[in-house]
């Protein structure tokens, strides 16, 4: 099979499509042939070397596809071939092929196509996971989420409008618009806007009861002044930094603030098919439906994977960027 490689860490010129041997599906494994992966932060994080893949998985790039079952593993009994999936990967999907576990597949909903489902997996199961599982956002909550026109924003927005939280983000002004169709309440412009004065003012001083942040040690001190009381924050990337010095630990203490970091690629193969399965329950109906969706931005073909990694870098994306794989 043909798949995106590096010659070695580094920039986007590194980036070379060749031949890779094909996987095998194990006896628990379906092998389905890629239609579609999606970008996600870590891949340009992978390709610079600082977000290696987990032992024993896959050395290529992608961590979501969509595609067709093209063969069974000896004991699967939940696909046939031709059926369409799509499904979470700890690495693999920059390939004209992949195996899942047939417990982390996800049957596509008619309505949608190869390029729309691969936009599902890692955005919403991440968001899902921060608010249900970790979070436990409530309905009638308040929720602030940063990056609100991400792939994992756009994905939060829509999770926490199905649960009934009214929800604010931090978005560059001219993704304001996207954001408060997808259900935001309100809009904040990181750029000339202080978010933690914005959730003061709109929350009479209450604060929100959950923030969704990327960025770490930069927004940490205003996301402490931003929650309220019990208020939990949860922590999925640190593209602000790592180190807070300076921080007023006594806002946690007073405010009883709980404040929980979490990754997905490095999770179990238990946990992950747990958190698909209760995902599945709540939303697949939704997404069938077209009350839930992927926001697709824009769709490159794989053989301008370059491209689509420097239009990420570029922070120029609402919503997911795809790659189609011929």
């Amino acid at each position: 099979m043909r798949a995106i490689q590096l010659h070695q860490f580094g920039s986007v010129k590194e980036l070379y499509l060749a031949e890779f041997p094909t996987p095998e599906p194990q006896d628990y494994e379906i092998r389905v042939k890629v239609k579609a992966t999606a970008l996600n932060r870590a891949d340009l994080l992978q390709r610079e070397g600082k977000y290696p893949p987990p032992p024993g998985e896959s050395p290529i790039m992608g961590l979501e596809m969509a595609g067709e079952v093209e063969k069974l593993g000896a004991k699967v009994n939940k696909w046939k071939i031709g059926d369409r999936v799509c499904g979470l990967l700890a690495g693999g999907a920059y390939a004209q092929y992949v195996v899942i576990h047939e417990d982390m597949a996800m049957a596509i909903p008619p309505n949608l196509d190869f390029l729309a489902a691969a936009a599902i997996p890692e955005a919403f199961l991440t968001a899902f996971q921060a608010l249900v599982w970790i979070a436990k956002l409530q309905p009638a909550e308040t929720l602030l989420i940063h990056a609100g026109a991400s792939g994992v924003g756009t994905a939060a927005l829509q999770l926490s409008r199905l649960i009934g939280a009214t929800t604010y983000v931090t978005a560059s002004a001219e993704k304001h618009a996207l954001c408060l169709s997808l259900g935001a309440e309100r809009c904040i412009d990181y750029k000339s806007e202080d978010f933690a004065d914005c959730i003061h003012t709109w929350t009479e001083g209450r604060g929100v009861d959950v923030v969704l942040d990327f960025l770490g040690a930069s927004y940490l001190e205003r996301n402490l002044k931003a929650l309220g009381m019990d208020g939990r924050m949860v922590l999925l990337a640190l593209m602000g930094g790592a180190q807070a010095p300076g921080i007023n630990l006594g806002l946690i203490l007073m405010k009883r603030l709980s404040l929980h970091g979490s990754t997905l690629r490095a999770r179990t193969l238990q946990y992950k098919t747990a958190l698909t399965h209760d995902f599945m329950e709540l939303t697949w109906a939704h997404f069938a439906s077209g009350n839930l969706f992927p926001v697709l931005d824009k769709v490159f073909p794989w053989e301008e994977v370059a491209q689509a990694h420097l239009y990420m870098e570029g922070n120029r994306n609402q919503g997911k960027i795809v790659l189609s794989v011929q």
